[in-house]
């Protein structure tokens, strides 16, 4: 037979110790959470750099291109007429070019509405619903 004063009883905690034990772990948990997320959102930024980086390169690639393309054109009529004239020529179509995309950016441009129609209307009805719960 045992006795009571010799049985090991196991410490007794208060239910304010346990849930301040859980909340610890909690918090514990959503800093980690919010860490692992700096860190994949670091990782997923620095790809994106990279990429936005070759795509400037790239840009820049193609910019060359164009200019060569156009000295290649260019010296090409030199053969049928004097060089200004040829330069004059595409320095025109440029032009051209450059007028048309202008246009077009600019009609695009005035078919965008800043106001935002369908955001401003939903915020307007959650704030109603607010003053409804509220009031």
């Amino acid at each position: 037979m045992s006795h009571p004063a010799h049985e090991e009883q196991a410490p007794q905690r208060s239910v304010g110790e346990i849930v301040g034990d859980i909340a610890a772990d909690l918090s514990k948990l959503v800093r980690q959470e919010i860490d692992l997320a700096k860190t994949e959102i670091k990782t997923e930024a620095a790809k994106a750099g990279k990429g936005a980086g070759f795509l400037a390169g790239a840009g820049v690639a193609g910019w060359f291109l164009l200019i060569f393309l156009s000295l290649t054109v260019m010296y090409a009529l030199d053969h049928v007429m004097d060089i200004v004239w040829a330069a004059l020529i595409v320095a025109v179509v440029w032009g051209i070019v450059a007028a048309v995309l202008a246009s077009s950016g600019r009609k695009k441009l005035k078919e965008v509405d800043p106001k935002l129609e369908a955001t401003s209307q939903t915020l307007k009805e959650d704030a109603q619903w607010v003053k409804t719960r509220n009031g």
